[in-house]
């Protein structure tokens, strides 16, 4: 059988992603009523950052130390990936020492040349292209507070960058309808967005994109790699804030979500991060429980 990798939400059928969602809110339950099932005895996830990280680290190696695992952080300074080992040695040498692997990393193709030479299945945990686990968590926010997603409709708000690139996969592997309101030249890729035009959408106005939206979701304006250009972004995407008067527009039992780190004031209003009835921060806890689900999944298949 070969390995099973999770690089982009199309490595899952829809199918295959909704168990994963079910599983990661039974595990959610199990982890508030203090429950371990030891999911991950004497397993080991080898953790590959070339990119910072907070929320992706600790919930990963969290993840592994609650089920009985252990996690492996390895950093550019640390490892010999960092001093110009090929990709394909590194994966070949660690693929025989740990059981699972995730990467996050800045060319999407890094990760996909890992996968190829690697005998354990490798988890994409960000590249400059997408960010699949992130809408894992997303999308589970969603279906706790508000039920299923299918047949709803989302607005991204901001940069065409590889948080939207998740999430036109998404819609197309959880069946919602996706518009997205950017500034132009700073769409999403052409082709993504061509292959999915039946369910996405660009907009250059961000009310006629947040207009009677179910969802509505943003990251910051300058992704990591492109803090250079960060004076230059804001003046191209001021009036794309995620704040109260966008959120009018919306559908009245509309959600919000950013992914985390924030810039608050920029793409979204502090009022909005610190509402009572916010789920920013389920959405952040969420990234836990569904990568303990993920990892359960690739383990098992």
């Amino acid at each position: 059988m070969s390995v099973r990798h999770f690089l982009t939400l199309l490595d899952l059928t829809p199918a295959e992603l909704q168990a994963l969602l079910e599983r990661a809110m039974e595990l959610k339950r199990q982890h508030h009523a203090g429950q371990r099932s030891g999911l991950f005895h004497n397993r080991v996830l080898g953790m590959v950052f070339e990119k910072a990280s907070t929320r992706t680290r600790v919930s990963f190696e969290a993840g592994m130390a609650q089920e009985g695992g252990h996690a492996l952080f390895l950093a550019p300074r640390d490892t010999q990936l960092g001093r110009g080992e090929p990709i394909e040695d590194s994966a070949r040498v660690l693929s025989r020492m740990v059981d699972l692997i995730m990467v996050r990393t800045y060319g999407h193709d890094r990760v996909e040349r890992f996968a190829r030479h690697s005998r354990v299945p490798v988890i994409n945990a960000l590249t400059d292209d997408y960010h699949p686990c992130q809408l894992l968590a997303d999308i589970q926010t969603y279906v706790e507070h508000r039920g299923p997603i299918q047949g709803r409709t989302v607005a991204w708000i901001g940069d065409g960058n590889n948080m939207c690139q998740s999430y036109i996969n998404a819609a197309r592997q959880f069946d919602f309808e996706l518009r997205i309101a950017c500034p132009p030249g700073f769409e999403p890729r052409a082709e993504l967005l061509a292959a999915n035009r039946s369910r996405v959408s660009v907009h250059h106005d961000p009310v006629a994109a947040a207009r009677d939206a179910h969802l509505l979701a943003t990251d910051v304006w300058a992704s990591m790699g492109h803090e250079h250009e960060e004076k230059e972004r804001h003046r191209h995407f001021q009036g794309y804030q995620l704040n109260r008067e966008l959120l009018s527009y919306a559908a009245t039992d509309a959600l919000y979500l950013h992914c985390l780190p924030a810039q608050r004031g920029l793409e979204i209003s502090a009022e909005l991060m610190d509402a009572p009835d916010s789920v920013i921060w389920d959405e952040s806890e969420n990234r836990l429980h569904a990568q303990k689900a993920l990892i359960e999944f690739l383990l098992q298949h």
